[in-house]
């Protein structure tokens, strides 16, 4: 259920929804592009690009056209990093909310120990 808020508030903030947009759009703008260079249908350009993009690259599919592999270079480097930012922002993420409820928790049972104190 922690991991489930996580995500929750991870999509609320604003810096980590433009990350997941910006990798969004690279993933449409790929699906464009081999599209129109490989001559592939939408979904396999779609296909591609997501197993690109999450570096799964099944090999079932890859770019024969020259256009194809110059696009396909920048496309491979680009996306890696935009999703290791990912990854590491969402990473750091649950960290901090998770240091936040254990300090929060900590605080409860210390508050916990004080009353036990004061009623003995």
């Amino acid at each position: 259920m922690f991991l489930f808020r996580t995500l929750l508030s991870f999509f609320k903030d604003e810096i980590y929804r433009e990350l997941l947009i910006t990798i969004i759009v690279m993933i449409l703008v790929g699906t464009l592009v081999f599209h129109y260079t490989e001559g592939w249908n939408w979904l396999d350009s779609l296909y591609f690009c997501v197993s690109t993009v999450t570096t799964t690259g099944y090999g079932d599919l890859y770019p024969k056209s020259t256009e194809g592999k110059i696009f396909n270079i920048f496309y491979l480097l680009i996306s890696l990093v935009l999703v290791l930012m990912f990854v590491n922002t969402m990473n750091q993420h649950y960290n901090q909310r998770k240091y936040k409820k254990d300090k929060k928790d900590r605080h409860h049972e210390a508050m916990v120990e004080v009353h036990k104190k004061e009623n003995e």
